[in-house]
């Protein structure tokens, strides 16, 4: 018979620790923290429904992340729809605000996505190179070749501004 207390403590406990980071990664990655946190929180959602099953993957993170990718992408093409381009930048939180130094968020944030969101999910989320490809959807050495084409990148951006 399962212990649905020691369930949902070892979820709780796994959310307490994983959903900062995940949703900072996110926030970076589509660039709207108020998006990103609203996704965030329905995959932790289907996470809980699915906790049976999501509990023993051993990349929680990305798959959670993944989930948070796909319903962020379905809020922005709606939101995009629906609101004025003028009226969303008053709607948007600043991402700037979750990468305290200026010029390496402004770096980041100059990368092209694939690699933007690699150094998000690898820097922000913690995720190692393996949880980094699962939650792209990628192989490993896709996933590392980004994060080492991205990190050349930032020291070349960075290096510029000195």
């Amino acid at each position: 018979m399962r212990d649905e207390g020691a369930d949902t403590a070892t979820f709780e406990q796994w959310y307490a620790d994983a959903h900062p980071r995940i949703v900072r990664a996110l926030a970076v990655t589509t660039g709207e923290p108020d998006v990103a946190a609203d996704a965030t929180a329905e995959a932790f959602s289907r996470a809980f429904e699915r906790w049976d099953r999501v509990s023993a993957m051993s990349n929680r993170d990305g798959w959670v992340y993944r989930v948070a990718v796909n319903d962020a992408k379905r809020r922005l093409s709606r939101w995009r729809r629906v609101l004025p381009s003028r009226d969303r930048a008053r709607v948007a939180s600043d991402p700037a605000d979750l990468i305290p130094d200026r010029e390496l968020w402004d770096a980041v944030r100059s990368l092209h996505d694939r690699q933007r969101e690699a150094i998000a999910l690898r820097y922000l989320a913690g995720l190692d190179e393996r949880g980094v490809a699962a939650a792209m959807g990628t192989t490993e050495g896709a996933a590392s070749s980004t994060l080492s084409t991205a990190r050349a990148r930032l020291r070349e951006i960075l290096e510029e501004g000195r």
